[in-house]
């Protein structure tokens, strides 16, 4: 089995407040291709082959974004080159598992073609910048909702757009050069492409963190926080997609048990980079309004806590009340009607005047100093937000290539145990968790029994447990809630 020790940096401290604005600058530049044209006209060099390449290898048919030059931005012609293939692929009794990949070795894809969609927006054509999301939303529910395995390889930045086309699919490998982010609240978007559905079932209020904050996860990182299933060295991924093309079964277990064979061992050097912090996200993001978020920050006087309210004081008001409300109301959705509430949310953005100015001071102008309107989170009232975002239903609903929906991913058994199942095999309230009064060990045992031996499985148990139990009089664990 292919399997060593790979040992990586420790997580970056908490960058100094001088830094701060820069780095996000440099996020969101990333994320929205600012450095490079994205248009959707062709360059020269995209001119002599697609923008999305078709590989056909034995039993495995891959996808390769193929604009690297724009870090594999995601543009409506990408979208319209992928949907109709994968619906082949996905009836062709030859194709056994699919493969998405990008190319250039910097990133999967970096983020959507937003500066198209607001340009034609602001031209008054509204219901061509619609069809971007719509069609969009269509192939992310498509991938989410394949009978065929689909792998995807996030070698590189992956956001935005970049997240739609991996994190709904039941195996997403993370490398070293892994960067992921949501950072649609910095101008003045809401995470979407199922945002809505995945980040409120990530561990505790990780998931409302990152969609109000856009804070970048990196590497092992984004297994540990369960965006990706698997962490893979990626001088290890031609090996690995040489050996998924050689098996002759569409069984997900199988296609899960080969990828295992090619993951790193775990790195016990390694801390989650949240960890230190999870406690207090859990405190603070667990309200249902952003100014009890921004209150309960104000209460920790750390400096996570005072780098954190500092971006939630740059970022779009409207957006961060938005962003929160899809996930809390994503958390009892099913994911079809995630992307229909998210398609809703697209339109009336669309509508507005803070996509089009993020988009503006962060991505054409480049001024870096977006106007917002209303300008501060005090100023954008709930019930208008309320009515203007998720009560005003559009002409027109989603239309989805399918009918099928769940409440929870089908596949999550293939990611680390979540904070919940660590939870329940504590409490006894497991299958197959054994007597009460566990050991810590014993609960680590438990769990990698449960998973068939999964590397990463006893470092995140042990990860968790180090915050959330605590010892009884008798030496029981006792989990903090």
């Amino acid at each position: 089995m292919l399997r060593q020790t790979i040992r990586m940096t420790a997580a970056s401290k908490v960058s100094s407040p001088s830094t701060v604005a820069m780095n996000r600058i440099r996020v969101v530049n990333n994320w929205l291709g600012a450095r490079v044209n994205m248009s959707t006209t062709a360059s020269k060099a995209d001119a002599i082959e697609a923008d999305v390449l078709h590989r056909k290898h034995l039993s495995s048919r891959t996808f390769v974004l193929n604009r690297p030059k724009a870090l594999n931005a995601l543009n409506l012609s990408m979208v319209r080159n992928m949907t109709p293939q994968l619906q082949a692929w996905d009836a062709s009794d030859l194709c056994k598992v699919i493969v998405i990949k990008g190319a250039g070795g910097r990133a999967f894809c970096a983020g959507g073609d937003v500066r198209q969609v607001v340009e034609l927006a602001g031209s008054g054509k509204h219901n061509e910048a619609l069809d971007f999301f719509a069609e969009e939303y269509k192939l992310n529910h498509m991938i989410a909702t394949l009978k065929t395995p689909f792998v995807a390889i996030l070698d590189g930045i992956t956001m935005g757009g970049g997240v739609g086309l991996s994190v709904h699919a039941p195996f997403r490998i993370a490398t070293e050069k892994t960067v992921f982010a949501m950072p649609e609240t910095n101008i003045g978007l809401f995470p979407d492409v199922g945002g809505s559905f995945f980040l409120p079932r990530l561990d505790g209020e990780t998931g409302t963190y990152l969609g109000l904050v856009g804070t970048q996860l990196k590497g092992i990182d984004t297994v540990l926080a369960g965006i990706a299933t698997h962490y893979v060295p990626s001088e290890r991924l031609a090996a690995l997609e040489d050996r998924l093309s050689e098996l002759e079964t569409d069984n997900h277990d199988v296609i899960n048990m080969a990828i295992e064979d090619f993951v790193s061992e775990p790195l016990h050097d390694h801390k989650y980079a949240l960890s230190e912090h999870r406690d207090a996200i859990d405190r603070c993001f667990r309200f249902n309004t952003v100014e009890e978020i921004v209150a309960a920050l104000e209460q920790e006087k750390t400096p996570f806590a005072e780098k954190t309210l500092k971006t939630l004081r740059t970022v779009s008001p409207t957006s961060l009340k938005v962003t929160l409300q899809q996930i809390r109301e994503g958390a009892n959705l099913g994911i079809a009607d995630c992307f229909r509430m998210e398609h809703q949310l697209a339109r009336q953005f669309l509508y507005g005047s803070d996509f089009a100015e993020g988009v503006r001071a962060l991505l054409i102008e480049k001024t870096l100093d977006p106007k917002w309107k209303p300008a501060t989170i005090e100023e954008v009232d709930r019930e208008q937000m309320l009515g203007q975002y998720f009560r005003n239903q559009a002409p027109k609903a989603l239309s989805l290539s399918s009918s099928v929906t769940w409440r929870e991913y089908p596949y999550s058994r293939y990611a680390l145990p979540s904070e919940d199942e660590i939870r329940k095999i504590v409490l006894g309230q497991s299958e197959g968790s054994g007597p009460l009064q566990l050991t810590s060990e014993e609960v680590a045992d438990v769990c990698v029994k449960k998973s068939g031996g999964k590397i990463g499985v006893r470092e995140k148990v042990m990860e968790v447990l180090s915050r959330k139990v605590t010892k009884g009089t008798d030496g029981e664990l006792k989990w903090i809630n």
